[in-house]
């Protein structure tokens, strides 16, 4: 079978954020999807297969991590419309039935695809004093968000004390569950972004997530209520770095990004 990796949420190799995609007839046991994912040791592989036509979805969709199934994942639903519209297997939206329900992805002419992603819903709490010790920083104020994401969002004074984090991976895992979205509002709007993020995701075995979609549709609606604005562009600043387009839409948000495929082979296992 044919396995792939592509770079999400960039539109140029060796940036943005790497996720194995496989397309397949139907999804094999568990423990060998898992086994797949660690073997290509990115933040996920995308699993996906084909469903009967007339159905509420066209493909049925799956993530894992090197060491867990996860419920959302935006980069590796992207790279995985990315390989069906390049590799001619569908045209147009495709709908993906996913644990986090119906997922959509729609091309654009200039290569861009637009994923449709439930909204994270924010619920502020007090800054953990974990998090804080964890990061080496207070943060300004913390959000959970929700059970789908799992994440621990937490804004920070500025773009600088974002770009500068060196967390206490272990004393992160810790002190949340999936992980921490550290976000900040741009310096330079003029830069072509409005905010910055990163994220750690230590309990699913990433230290750090080069581009997370799923972390955008907690950072849509947070930065929308800051800024009054519903279309918004984020960076995200790894050291891939990447740029993901949200559109808050009520209880859906938009994320709009390119891919691009860097390396196809056959998978012998």
């Amino acid at each position: 079978m044919i396995i792939r990796i592509v770079d999400a949420f960039t539109d140029r190799p060796f940036a943005g954020n790497p996720a194995g995609v496989l397309l397949l007839d139907a999804f094999p046991e568990d423990v060998w999807m898992q086994h797949v994912a660690r073997e290509v040791n990115h933040a996920e592989t995308a699993f996906a297969h084909p469903l009967p036509e007339g159905g509420a979805a066209d493909w049925a969709l799956r993530w894992f991590t090197p060491t867990t199934e996860v419920d959302m994942c935006g980069h590796a639903t992207l790279a995985t419309a990315h390989v069906l519209h390049t590799t001619g297997a569908t045209e147009g939206p495709v709908r993906f039935a996913t644990r986090s329900g119906l997922l959509v992805a729609t091309p654009h002419p200039d290569g861009s695809i637009t994923l449709d992603f439930p909204t994270a819903p924010l619920t502020e709490e007090p800054v953990p004093h974990a998090i804080t010790e964890a990061l080496g920083v207070r943060p300004v104020s913390a959000h959970d968000t929700g059970d789908a994401i799992g994440d621990l969002l937490v804004e920070l004074a500025d773009e600088q004390a974002v770009r500068d984090l060196a967390p206490d991976l272990a004393a992160l895992a810790r002190g949340s569950r999936r992980g921490v979205i550290a976000t900040a509002l741009a310096e330079d709007p003029a830069a072509g972004y409005d905010f910055v993020s990163r994220c750690f995701f230590p309990n699913v075995g990433i230290d750090e997530d080069p581009v997370t979609g799923s972390a955008h549709t907690a950072l849509a609606p947070f930065w929308a209520a800051r800024t009054g604005r519903d279309d918004l562009t984020g960076l995200q600043a790894s050291a891939r770095t990447g740029l993901v387009r949200v559109g808050l839409r009520g209880e859906r948000t938009l994320l709009t990004g390119h891919a691009v495929t860097v390396v196809e082979g056959e998978l012998h296992a």
